[in-house]
């Protein structure tokens, strides 16, 4: 008996579903929105992609062969995170900084805190906010051969008028997957009918989203502005693809609710009152971050234990 084995009462739950093939039902999904990212953008979006892919296998396979001793990098995790930042980098960023993302997001927040199932937050968006706090020239620079000027989050933050349709089409600057809606949701109604993902965290995210947006946004609910709201920003992006992150997510039915209502609120929050017209990957990051804080009030109470673990009396 040389190995310690875990032993636990049961019901066991079984299922067929593998982390590899969920990381590849997740890389399926995103082949819309990453397609048409290098329909719009052109060649320069497919080199972001592959060195950015490339550098996150790259560091996990490094890491497992000559730290952990383990090599990971089969159950496709990797490839997810690096897909899922260069969707969140727009096309102009030097290929330097999309490799260093790459390496932030499997070294810092996957790795040293175990691998896959350990790290607290979301790797790809915390890839993408430590280039947004070191290169924000750089993370923020959307001028390219096909667009120029501000995107339309900061055009109607600045009160312009904005192209909704182009917007949902994805005729529009961005960062290279956020611009499409209409990509982005054949990839969520995909995961949607293989049961990968389900609307608890996105529909409270939308709808907390819209009602935020509605009673603070100066605008009220004008169709327009909401829709504006709705299809810029990667919002799509962040609540379908990186709000419902197994790993950094809330367990519990009711802590899913309340972490998609904060998403919701915060997202509102930073994009009203904040300085920039952006919100959605601190708004997931901080909601990382009080997950263990949700589980912790919303954990269901054991058959026959009251709150505070009192045992009931027959």
């Amino acid at each position: 008996m040389g190995e310690l084995y875990k032993v636990s009462s049961n019901p066991h739950i079984r299922s067929r579903s593998t982390t590899s093939g969920l990381m590849l039902a997740v890389i399926i999904a995103l082949m819309p929105a990453a397609g048409y990212g290098v329909y719009n953008f052109g060649i320069r979006a497919l080199a972001v992609i592959l060195v950015t892919i490339a550098s996150t296998v790259l560091t996990e396979f490094l890491l497992g062969k000559f730290v952990f001793q383990k090599m990971t990098i089969t159950d496709l995790s990797s490839v997810v995170t690096g897909l899922l930042l260069a969707l969140n980098l727009p096309v102009a960023i030097p290929l330097w900084m999309a490799a260093l993302g790459g390496v932030f997001a499997v070294l810092v927040v996957k790795m040293l805190f175990g691998g896959l199932g350990q790290n607290f937050m979301n790797p790809a968006l915390a890839g993408r906010c430590f280039l947004l706090l070191s290169f924000p020239t750089a993370m923020t620079a959307f001028d390219c051969d096909t667009y120029t000027g501000a995107t339309p989050l900061a055009a109607l933050k600045a009160g312009e008028q904005v192209n909704v349709l182009d917007m949902f089409l994805g005729h529009t600057a961005g960062t290279i997957g956020e611009t499409s809606v209409v990509a982005l949701l054949a990839g969520a109604c995909f995961l949607l009918l293989l049961g990968v993902i389900d609307l608890r965290i996105p529909g409270s995210y939308i709808v907390s989203f819209v009602l935020f947006t509605a009673i603070f946004g100066g605008h009220g609910f004008a169709p327009d502005y909401l829709a504006a709201q709705l299809s810029g920003g990667g919002l799509i992006l962040g609540a379908f693809f990186m709000a419902t992150d197994y790993v950094t997510r809330p367990i519990t039915i009711k802590g899913q609710y309340i972490f998609g209502i904060f998403l919701g609120l915060m997202t509102g929050i930073f994009r009203i009152f904040g300085p920039g017209a952006e919100g959605v990957s601190y708004a997931i990051i901080l909601g990382n971050l009080i997950v263990p804080l949700i589980e912790k009030y919303t954990q269901p109470v054991a058959f026959g234990i009251r709150k505070g673990g009192i045992r009931r009396e027959k």
